[in-house]
This record gives structure tokens, C-alpha cells and sequence, in this order.
């Protein structure tokens, strides 16, 4: 199977480190001795180097385009809030987010599902099986053209107890994994783990900013800062400017709310549709992107999502959306048909929010992505390209922990 053409190769290590260039070192470290600990997250955080190996075929460059995350895997579905404050489950990282061709989403996912095949507790086997599974529930939700969503009262599985969680969740509760509560008041912890403690420079920043935000909304004091940290989460982006905000919400102590400010980079697939001339719409910057897209995929938007600038640095804002509303399918059981039944999910919702945003800025029509889906000739090829993907990160995950134990630093010198 042919790969994309590049020029200049350089090893894995180096595009790696060349990707992270400019990070916070100390979690950078952190990204790279995560990344060293299995190809599953090494996928996950070398989003890159994955479109720099997609096949060169028909198939992922003349696919109908759509509006894709960018970054699909299975650990980028969850449960959230959205504005109207209901629980739903859906794809809840854009930050990759593009218009490419429908395939490239699937792919992702697909390759995601293989090389995580031990932390779903699978065999390469079941794994390759419940790929299949995702693949043809995809396909059908396609045919269907109606996009959907997932819902409480009907859902099954590890989605259900997800969406129950979240909505039977008491934020009191929430509030004291994440805070220290003395009397009436409470602070961030900052424990290392989730949260870092911020500099003066950097909670002045983040103060003088929310205080202009709040001034736009119509309820000014429910945006009163109490406390700032700088945030520890996912692994792509860790090194980006991040921050946790306490704020006064529906009053205190119980009645706080934690926002997510996190720093908008470019798409790592920006340089793989330019060689493709598929044209992207003039952003006014990263952040817009990424909230645009979100909006246009998902059915209902989440909490207090905005796209905003930290002095000139373009950011994403949103109610924090702690790890343990995302999926983590290793947790839930061995049985396959339980992970059939969650595959087959996000393949449904892989379709929906491609049919909910089609015909947008460039994006094929319904009609174009059915006709798409209906034909006989590119199934067989995607898994045959996610079994490659999978050889190919597996591959690329030994050499770059070869380079890692070659260090006395995973942190390449500037």
C-alpha cells in the first residue's frame, strides 16, 4: 500500500520533537513518557505523523469532503453538558479539526481501535472484528442521511452509564476532586497531576480576561473569578497554554463553576490538504476553527464554548470536562459484545456529525455522502488502510521509545 509522498524525511524522534518545538518542557516531558507507554497513545499524541503515512490512493484523496475532528480515536468520545445544561454523548475534541475527506475520520478511528487493542482488552482478532463492526454501522448511518444523536433514556451500555453519571452527578461533589474547600471558600488543588500552579504574569492574563468576558455576558457576577491554575489534561496538547478557572457560578461553595482556557494551535492536517488543493475557509484564527467546526458537527452545543483571544493568543473556552467523562473502554468489561455495542456507536455518531454538517463551507451534500457510502469499493480498502496505519504507528512508536532510552532527557536541548 502506497503512502503519502515526502520530502526530506527525518526520523521519528525529530518530527516529534520538531512538532512540540516551543512547548513548556516540563510537559512536554510529561507528553513524551505517555507516549512511550503504548502505540494507542502514541497515536494520540503524534496526530502529525499519522497524515504523513495515510495512503496515497483514491480513497483518502478524492472522498466526498466533510467536516472531520481531525483527531478521531475512541478516547475522543464522551459525555458533556451543553448549553441547554442536558447530558450528551458525542466527539468532544476539535482541535484537529478540518474540512478533508470523509474517509480520513474513519480511518483514524479505525486504526485507533487496532492499536488500542490492549487496553480494550482484546485480541487483535476481536479487535479487527468490532473494527468491522464500527465500519458497517458507520456505512449504514450514512445510507440512512439522518443525522441523530445519542440519548439517555435510549442508550445502552457503557454510553448509558456515562450519560447517567454526568447527569446524576451532584457538583458539589465534582467540586471536591478538584478544589480545597476551607469554610465558605474554596481554591484550586494543585496537585501536580491536574493542575500546575500559574504564575502572577499568567493569572493577571487570565483575570484581565475574564473580566472583559464577563462584561459581555448577561449574568456579569456568575464569571467572578475566585482561583486560576494552569490545566494538566489529554496528551496531544500537552505543552499548550492551558488554564483552570474557578468561578463564582451559582454561588459558593457548591454552586462554583471550572472552565477550560486552552491555547488553539494550527491543524495538523493543514499541510496535507494544502498538497491536496482542498482549500479551508479563512479563519479568523485557530480558535474560530475549532469552535465553528464543534458547533457544526455536534447536535447541541457545549457549555460556555467560545472561541477567544488571551491577550494575542487565540483559546478555546469551555466548561471543564473532567477525563473521566470520556470514554475508557479497558474499564468496562472483556466481553466483545459489549465492545461491539460502544463501536458501533461511534461509528452512528462518526456519521451524524458528517451529515449534520454537510453542504457547509464546502462540505458535500447529503446526498453526495450517501451515494458515497452506498458504493461496493471502499470498505474492504479502509480496513485494509487501518491494518496498514496500524503497522505503520506500532512501527513508529518502537523507534521513537528507542530514541527516548537514548536520551538522558526526553526533552531534546533547544
Amino acid at each position: 500500500m502506497n503512502k503519502q509522498p515526502t520530502s526530506n524525511p527525518i526520523s521519528v524522534a525529530d518530527a516529534v520533537f520538531g512538532n512540540n518545538a516551543g512547548r513548556d518542557p516540563g510537559l512536554v516531558a510529561m507528553k513524551y513518557a505517555k507516549m512511550a507507554q503504548s502505540p494507542f497513545i502514541f497515536l494520540r499524541g503524534a496526530c502529525h505523523l499519522f497524515y504523513d503515512n495515510l495512503p496515497d490512493s483514491p480513497l483518502f484523496r478524492d472522498a466526498p469532503l466533510a467536516w472531520c475532528c481531525g483527531d478521531l480515536h475512541f478516547e475522543n468520545f464522551g459525555s458533556y453538558k451543553g448549553d441547554n445544561r442536558l447530558v450528551y454523548f458525542d466527539i468532544n475534541d476539535y482541535d484537529e479539526a478540518a474540512l478533508a475527506p470523509v474517509t480520513w475520520d474513519m480511518v483514524r478511528l479505525l486504526t485507533s481501535i487496532q492499536c488500542g487493542a490492549e487496553a480494550l482488552n482484546a485480541t487483535q482478532d476481536e479487535a479487527l472484528a468490532v473494527s468491522q463492526s464500527c465500519l458497517q454501522a458507520y456505512r449504514d448511518a450514512l445510507v440512512n442521511g439522518k443525522p441523530l444523536w445519542v440519548e439517555r433514556e435510549t442508550s445502552g451500555g457503557l454510553v448509558h452509564a456515562l450519560l447517567s453519571t454526568l447527569q446524576d452527578r451532584e457538583r458539589g461533589a465534582f467540586l471536591d476532586k478538584r478544589t480545597i474547600r476551607k469554610s465558605h471558600r474554596r481554591s484550586l488543588l494543585v496537585d501536580g497531576v491536574k493542575a500546575l500552579p500559574a504564575s502572577d504574569t499568567q493569572k493577571e492574563l487570565v483575570a484581565g480576561f475574564m473580566a472583559d468576558f464577563a462584561a459581555t455576558q448577561p449574568n456579569r457576577e456568575f464569571f467572578e473569578v475566585i482561583d486560576i491554575a494552569r490545566r494538566i489534561a489529554g496528551t496531544g496538547s500537552l505543552g499548550v497554554e492551558r488554564f483552570v478557572v474557578l468561578v463564582e457560578g451559582k454561588g459558593s461553595p457548591d454552586g462554583n463553576y471550572l472552565l477550560d482556557i486552552k491555547e488553539a494551535r494550527p491543524s495538523a492536517l493543514s499541510p496535507h490538504l494544502a498538497r491536496l488543493g482542498i482549500r479551508q475557509a479563512a479563519w479568523t484564527d485557530e480558535a474560530v476553527r475549532v469552535v465553528t467546526a464543534q458547533n457544526r458537527m455536534q447536535a447541541v452545543n457545549h457549555a460556555f464554548l467560545h472561541a477567544v483571544r488571551l491577550g494575542e493568543l487565540p483559546c478555546i473556552l469551555k466548561g471543564l470536562q473532567p477525563t473521566e467523562d470520556r470514554v475508557s473502554i479497558g474499564t468496562w468489561g472483556k466481553k466483545l459484545d459489549r465492545l461491539k455495542e460502544v463501536v458501533e456507536t461511534m461509528g452512528r455518531i462518526l456519521a451524524w456529525d458528517q451529515l449534520r454538517a454537510c453542504g457547509r463551507a464546502g462540505a458535500a451534500t447529503a446526498d453526495e455522502l450517501i451515494a458515497f457510502a452506498q458504493r461496493d469499493d471502499w470498505m474492504k480498502e479502509m480496513l485494509d488502510a487501518a491494518r496498514f496505519m496500524t503497522q505503520t504507528t506500532r512501527q513508529q512508536w518502537k523507534e521513537f521509545t528507542a530514541a527516548l532510552d537514548g536520551r538522558q532527557s526526553p526533552v531534546p536541548a533547544p
